[in-house]
């Protein structure tokens, strides 16, 4: 999954990051509402956390673009505005949750967790599809009971095809989705990751559970997410 922070308090911002970063999640930092705004309307973030004091352009003016824009992007706002008239403001003005700052980490986390699990129609933190079970929490995998040790990434792509467990995803959607701004692409890394994770998902002879379709991309075989 990928995020966008947009905070001006570069400590914060850098104590966030990391946070969701060690979390693994891919990031994406704008210090200003401006930049902010630019980036949460190219519509490829999970989830944005957003500041309400920003330069350039105020939280409360980017949250209108993004909503303006029609998309559905959650969206949770930090803010030091406290008041019942501020959130119920926000919360009609298309914000999907509300943290006042100081905050602990962990609930931010746990927030922005469930956020993404509501915007993709996951009502539990554990996803199960056919004889495999994903802990979104303890971000650990199990098929017909047996646990499975995945690289980060290689969970992280589970994960978001487990999200999307009908839809074919294509390559691009998983670059887009699973990498920040600042890595560097490479054409073949999401095969590498896929031919991976369909090795040790498939190691004990069970039934294929990801399905490649030429020129189109990759889903939950059929059977699996039925």
């Amino acid at each position: 999954m990928r995020l966008l922070i947009v905070e001006d308090e570069k400590r914060l911002a850098e104590n966030i990051m990391q946070a969701l970063r060690e979390a693994g999640f891919a990031v994406d930092h704008a210090a200003d509402g401006i930049t902010g705004s630019q980036l949460a309307t190219q519509d490829v973030f999970d989830a944005i956390i957003l500041d309400l004091m920003l330069p350039g352009k105020s939280g409360k003016k980017v949250l209108s673009d993004i909503r303006q824009m029609k998309l559905h992007t959650p969206v949770l706002i930090l803010t030091a505005m406290e008041g019942k008239e501020t959130t119920v403001d926000l919360l009609n003005n298309g914000a999907d949750d509300y943290l006042a700052k100081p905050f602990d980490l962990g609930e931010l986390l746990a927030r922005v967790k469930a956020l993404i699990r509501r915007a993709k129609g996951v009502p539990s933190a554990v996803i199960h599809i056919a004889d495999v079970e994903i802990d979104t929490v303890r971000q650990v995998v199990k098929r017909c009971g047996q646990e499975i040790d995945l690289s980060p990434m290689e969970y992280r792509i589970l994960q978001y095809l487990a999200y999307r467990p009908r839809a074919v995803v294509s390559k691009r959607e998983l670059l887009e989705h699973l990498y920040d701004f600042e890595w560097e692409h490479h054409s073949n890394v999401i095969e590498a990751h896929i031919s991976n994770l369909r090795r040790k998902l498939n190691q004990a002879g069970n039934e294929p559970l990801i399905e490649t379709l030429r020129h189109r991309g990759y889903r939950l075989s059929q059977e699996a997410s039925s």
